[in-house]
């Protein structure tokens, strides 16, 4: 054998080298299956109008990075689900009864500004979907805060009303807020990925069974969520609760905040970077001028994530943290 040929073609990396059986697909497929009881819950809460808009948003995030990888003249990546993934999430992050255009454009922010112009998959510094969600928010303000009742919990002639969160906001009493249980169960207004907290529990239980997530940030996310409100409501446990099951806290404590590319690599960063996400939430959520804080707090926390990476990294090395 020629060893200058045989030598030519060896890669040398730096490590970890793992060999496994797991990919991007394999991953992102199970990512979604873990999203389903949340889609079955919020169809049979909303109704059929549900599946239309996920189904939109999936298609266009897939459509949107099919098109930029054909102009460019890159490789397709749309097998590897990530953007199917994209897609589904920024369902998730909208009202059932959000303009169908309106959503495609939030697409388009997430997979073509977001991730692609930053070199695609593993190479944006923010997460596509939390960002297509602010942007939206921002841009279709009426839209993005019209939330239609639950059908079982529509007692009046009224088709939308507040989120729990927006009540509490509003300065609602105790007695005027839906129950913990209907929270827990989705029987209140909000997004498709806020109404079932049941729902997400099980699916990012399931991702850390499936070792898809680490048990890290959701466990330092809600930990923190819960404590500061305990505090804040002087032991009132039903309205540490109550923060739990409002809003998007379980969405995004499992399914955005522990985003491979925007989260930190080690468990003490990912530990600081959950705990972080808990504070700014709760600051915008009993402080701040807007009813929910989980999508800024990420945002915020994903572009701390190269700080936190060099610290837990230099304690590491140190031998504080693994």
């Amino acid at each position: 054998m020629d060893n200058k040929k045989f030598h030519n073609n060896l890669i040398v990396s730096t490590s970890p080298h793992i060999v496994t059986d797991e990919d991007t697909t394999k991953l992102m497929g199970t990512v979604l299956l873990a999203m389903l009881p949340a889609l079955v819950a919020s169809t049979y809460i909303f109704g059929a109008r549900v599946l239309l808009l996920a189904a939109v948003c999936i298609v266009a995030s897939v459509g949107f990075e099919w098109i930029y990888n054909m102009l460019a003249k890159k490789p397709q990546t749309i097998s590897d689900l990530s953007a199917a993934v994209t897609g589904l999430l920024i369902a998730f992050n909208v009202p059932s009864s959000f303009p169908l255009w309106m959503a495609v454009i939030g697409c388009f922010v997430a997979i073509v500004v977001i991730k692609q112009l930053y070199g695609g998959i593993g190479r944006n510094f923010v997460n596509p979907a939390i960002t297509a969600r602010i942007f939206l928010f921002i841009s279709f303000a009426a839209q993005m805060t019209t939330w239609p009742l639950p059908r079982m919990a529509a007692k009046t002639d009224a088709v939308t009303g507040p989120t729990p969160l927006a009540l509490v906001a509003g300065g609602a009493s105790k007695a005027d807020l839906p129950s913990n249980m209907d929270m827990f169960l989705g029987f209140t207004g909000g997004s498709l990925g806020e109404v079932s907290a049941l729902a997400l529990l099980v699916g990012g239980l399931f991702l850390i069974w499936r070792k898809v997530i680490s048990p890290a940030i959701p466990c330092a996310f809600l930990g923190t969520i819960f404590v500061i409100a305990l505090a804040y409501y002087k032991g009132d446990f039903n309205m540490a609760i109550f923060h739990l099951c409002a809003g998007g806290v379980m969405l995004g404590a499992f399914f955005m905040a522990t985003d491979y590319v925007t989260s930190p690599k080690l468990t003490k960063g990912q530990i600081m970077f959950g705990i972080g996400c808990g504070i700014i939430t709760m600051a915008i959520r009993l402080w701040g001028n807007y009813p929910e804080g989980v999508s800024f707090s990420i945002l915020l926390m994903n572009i701390c994530t190269p700080l936190i990476n060099r610290w837990s990294y230099k304690s590491y090395v140190k031998g504080g943290a693994k």
